[in-house]
């Protein structure tokens, strides 16, 4: 850039709300896109709006320290939101209750093979076991996994990464997946999709169905809870 055009961004970037302006206009044109490709699931308004936000940050040569201070709003909404998730759920509790023996079933079926299958894959090409914890929890919600990894010796920052980008890849992926193999029933493909890919496949299974987006819920905060007390287990069983 220009030594003018530096200087404005200079002293734009210091207010918070340019971070926050950036980022919800991001997401606001990646579900432009979205919508306009007819909600092809390969346009993810949320890879969308990483990529522009990531190529934004890159010519402007601007730290993510400086960018989070702005947007840690959205950040801190977060929390409500994925409360707000209770409220589907409780819409859809007497389907829940009367399947929890096939949601327990499935549930720890699913957080045992994202949890082998990632570790297999990683430990075959080679990688280290500060990688391979770090990679573990690549499916449970990042403040769970952040955690986990730090408390297995893992990279906390590595596995925020794996699992935005585990989140991404199961919302874009995931229907297309569950559609080849001819799972049309929304509960179980919510609970599928919320197992694999957490919150952002959560945000996704919402947008098809409030009965896919509840059992999505569900399974991504038991998942959360399942590998917490599995993986450490499991790890210090095999190393």
């Amino acid at each position: 850039m220009g030594e003018g055009l530096r200087d404005i961004w200079v002293y734009l970037a210091a207010s918070p709300l340019l971070a926050l302006t950036l980022t919800l206009a991001a997401y606001q044109m990646g579900f432009w896109i979205y919508r306009k490709g007819r909600l092809n699931p390969l346009l993810n308004p949320v890879l969308i709006a990483v990529v522009v936000l990531v190529a934004i940050l890159t010519v402007t040569d601007t730290a993510y320290a400086t960018y989070f201070e702005g947007a840690q709003f959205v950040h801190f909404l977060l929390g409500p939101a994925t409360v707000a998730l209770a409220l589907p759920l409780y819409r859809q509790i007497e389907r829940v209750r009367k399947s929890a023996l096939a949601i327990t079933v499935s549930l720890l079926a699913g957080s045992l093979t994202a949890i082998v299958s990632a570790v297999g894959i990683a430990w075959a090409f080679g990688a280290t076991d500060e990688i391979l914890v770090s990679l573990a929890p690549k499916s449970v919600t990042a403040p769970v996994a952040m955690g986990i990894s730090e408390q297995l010796g893992g990279l906390p920052s590595l596995t925020a990464v794996l699992v935005i980008l585990t989140g991404i890849l199961g919302a874009a992926l995931g229907p297309l997946l569950l559609n080849l193999l001819r799972v049309k029933d929304m509960a179980a493909r919510g609970l599928a999709i919320g197992t694999a890919s957490h919150g952002i496949g959560t945000a996704r299974a919402l947008q098809v169905s409030e009965v896919a987006g509840a059992f999505s819920g569900l399974a991504m905060g038991l998942n959360a809870l399942a590998t917490a007390i599995l993986l450490p287990l499991l790890w210090n069983w095999l190393f």
